[in-house]
């Protein structure tokens, strides 16, 4: 490959990161759909060198940055607090928030994600009904110490009409360490994002 094709390579692929952020922050949540948007509409369909998720989200934090920089940080600080309020509601399941919510990109309809921790399925299932929480399950493929697997997932509404999708791993998964800072905040680091 010579030197200008590898330039105009990484040229498309950066159009391609921008016009996907812009995209997805028009209301796109889904990253493969935008980038295939993207592409479509930039005339590069056939294209193998679309941009990683990360790409797109610092493409997005510039954007966002640029043309919403009034609304988005009240957006962001709505759901990070709904996000904390469900947090300490599902305490006893050592809650993490994850996601769009937790990086900065999020739009104001994106989805707050979480992930609990616990050994019995039901026991989340049946938190939520002591509750009164109403709540659709699902499941969710995550993969969990270098393995494929299903877990339980809810789907609770927010008090703002957000969706909070909750994924509830086994307990090892808590106990593993593969959560980092920069993508899987506890009570705490989210209290200290909300600190003035």
């Amino acid at each position: 490959m010579t030197k200008s094709h590898a330039l105009k390579r990484d040229l498309m692929r950066e159009q391609l990161a921008h016009q996907a952020a812009k995209l997805m922050a028009e209301g796109i949540t889904d990253y493969a759909f935008a980038k295939r948007k993207a592409a479509r509409q930039l005339g590069a369909s056939d294209t193998h060198h679309l941009p990683s998720n990360h790409e797109v989200d610092e493409a997005l934090q510039a954007y966002r940055a640029l043309y919403q920089q009034e609304a988005h940080p009240a957006n962001l600080r709505r759901q990070r607090q709904e996000a904390l309020a469900a947090m300490r509601l599902l305490e006893p399941f050592h809650p993490y928030l994850t996601g769009s919510v937790l990086s900065g990109t999020a739009g104001e309809h994106s989805d707050i994600n979480l992930m609990l921790f616990s050994d019995d399925a039901k026991a989340v299932l049946l938190f939520l009904l002591n509750q009164g929480i109403e709540f659709e399950d699902g499941e969710w493929q995550m993969r969990i110490a270098g393995h494929d697997e299903t877990v339980p997932s809810y789907t609770i509404g927010g008090a703002s009409g957000s969706l909070i999708h909750i994924a509830v791993l086994p307990e090892n998964a808590h106990r593993s360490g593969y959560r980092h800072p920069e993508t899987h905040a506890d009570i705490t680091a989210v209290e200290a994002l909300l600190a003035p």
